[in-house]
């Protein structure tokens, strides 16, 4: 895949000598978009000039160094003029009536049919719909509308919550035509009552679109193409041209939250979920969403009253009563996190993530025979969850049984080798039971992941002091209170290390800055450093 959607090579051009069958071009063939070279060039010409297949073909070029766009504009040429010519057999005038014609080309006899779930991002893109013969509602729409610009037929796309179709409309007559469908027909109210479309005119859903505009809802779907294999700023960008497009498409301001979110750029995320939601009130999984921000920013009550409002309006929606359940743990009302998974598990008895859930509340609550039950619980329906090793560990640690600790850090390290929380206690683990050399491991394969972890560095101090090590042990903590100043155990650390190489003028600046920071000092311990004072 070319990474950077910006790219802006492109080969596509006009292609020729289709014509002599017909006796005259395609409906589209003197469009100034047939030469656009990429999509900033596409987006500064009048809609009229727009060729939406090239525009689409500029897109699958930026997308894959394989895809040479001319070739499929050849063949979309080619499947324009074989329609033509059946209309002219058929003596039939380029109109409504040329549907049927399309539709038995394009599904009966050429084979082209939907894909239920959008879950391969390289579904989305013109060129695979034409290799493949198969796509969704929005790739196979594409498809349908670039032969139907070349026939010369007036059709739009219509967007609408999750879904994306067709509509001929003469100003005479005006029908839906489902590509999913193999060009089958629906009404509006179908399209309205199926989809929940909002109501209002403040949004651009079951309203005929023009060509920019069928981009702009491309560059949504796009945006979550790029965002699918982990390419987070192209997805921004073609995020952020899907908002500027369709402004009252809540889809595209609810996907750029994400992305803001992703980025930790929460501010901007709960604008973009706000803006969202001001199109669709109803959609849960915004809510959802905008809960997480609040969540993040740590404004729990706003977070309680949009996964609330999530649950409301889907109340089968698995995340919103984990993430409310999460927010009231993080407010200690433990018992009402307990109500809201258990609400979940009676939708989904087997999801192992809310029994693990579960056990940390119980962790929480000090009740560890609870805990520990539902962490074995979720390992036994997922024998490789991270969470619930990680989680039994910390159980055992709390009674005392640090054997079973190990063997649980060391299930998580297994499956997640540079997880710094699991190093750390695994070494505090082997650190308990006088095993330093092992602790040493742990501590330094936290530090090499995460060089700036500060209580690595001291839990380093701590090991290489037992060891009598004060020359290192020294090293580990200065970094430590280098990262971290106001880690006290750190100072008193590095007083006690001071005072056994002699260093008496350092181990006092350190011993009293550990005592400011209020680390408990004996009268004993000062006084033996200041009577080593010059």
């Amino acid at each position: 895949m070319k990474k950077g959607f910006s790219a802006t090579i492109c080969l596509l051009i006009l292609s020729t000598g289709l014509y002599a069958r017909q006796g005259g071009p395609l409906a589209n063939a003197y469009k100034s978009g047939l030469y656009a070279k990429s999509i900033e060039q596409v987006l500064r010409l009048q809609d009229n000039d727009v060729d939406l297949a090239t525009a689409a073909l500029i897109v699958s070029e930026n997308w894959s160094d394989m895809v040479y766009g001319r070739r499929y504009l050849a063949r979309l040429d080619d499947m324009a003029l074989e329609i033509r010519d059946r209309l002219k057999r058929q003596k039939l005038t380029t109109d409504y009536r040329a549907i049927a014609v399309m539709n038995e080309y394009l599904f009966n006899e050429l084979g082209f049919s939907s894909i239920s779930e959008a879950t391969n991002p390289h579904n989305l893109f013109l060129h695979t719909v034409m290799d493949t013969k198969r796509g969704y509602c929005l790739s196979l729409s594409i498809l349908y509308l670039s032969i139907a610009e070349r026939v010369g037929l007036p059709m739009y796309g219509v967007v609408v919550p999750g879904h994306f179709f067709v509509r001929y409309d003469d100003g005479k007559r005006r029908f839906n035509i489902e590509t999913t469908s193999n060009g089958g027909t629906a009404t509006d109210d179908h399209y309205i009552q199926k989809f929940k479309v909002p109501k209002g005119n403040n949004n651009i859903y079951m309203k005929n679109l023009n060509k920019i505009q069928t981009l702009g809802c491309f560059f949504n779907n796009l945006g979550n193409s790029y965002s699918d294999v982990g390419d987070i700023e192209s997805a921004q960008l073609a995020f952020e041209r899907a908002v500027m497009i369709n402004p009252t498409l809540s889809e595209s301001r609810a996907n750029l939250g994400n992305i803001y979110l992703k980025k930790n750029e929460v501010a901007k995320a709960i604008r973009e979920y706000q803006s969202a939601l001001n199109i669709n009130p109803h959609d849960a999984k915004t809510h959802n969403n905008l809960g997480n921000a609040y969540m993040q920013r740590d404004s729990l009550q706003y977070a309680v009253y949009e996964y609330m409002r999530s649950i409301d309006l889907d109340p089968n929606f698995l995340d919103a009563y984990k993430n409310l359940a999460m927010v009231y743990t993080k407010q200690k009302r433990y018992g009402q996190a307990i109500s809201k998974l258990k609400a979940a598990l009676s939708l989904e008895p087997d999801n192992a993530g809310c029994l693990s859930q579960l056990g940390d509340i119980y962790t929480q609550m000090g009740d560890y025979d609870q805990a520990i039950a539902q962490f074995k619980d979720a390992l036994e329906i997922q024998p490789d969850l991270v969470e619930g090793h990680y989680g039994l560990a910390v159980c055992y640690n709390r009674l005392g049984l640090t054997d079973e600790e190990i063997r649980e850090y060391q299930m998580v390290l297994t499956a997640k080798p540079d997880m710094v929380a699991a190093l750390i206690n695994l070494g505090n683990a082997y650190f308990s039971k006088e095993k330093y050399l092992l602790a040493i491991e742990q501590y330094e394969k936290a530090v090499h992941v995460k060089p700036d972890e500060a209580m690595a560095h001291y839990n380093l101090g701590a090991v290489y002091s037992k060891r009598k090590d004060y020359n290192r042990a020294v090293a580990s903590y200065q970094k430590a209170v280098e990262l971290d100043p106001d880690i006290g155990d750190a100072h008193y650390g590095l007083a006690f290390g001071y005072y056994q190489l002699k260093d008496y003028e350092l181990a006092w600046k350190h011993i009293k800055i550990a005592q400011q920071l209020g680390v408990d000092v004996s009268d004993d311990q000062l006084e033996a450093i200041k009577s080593r004072l010059p």
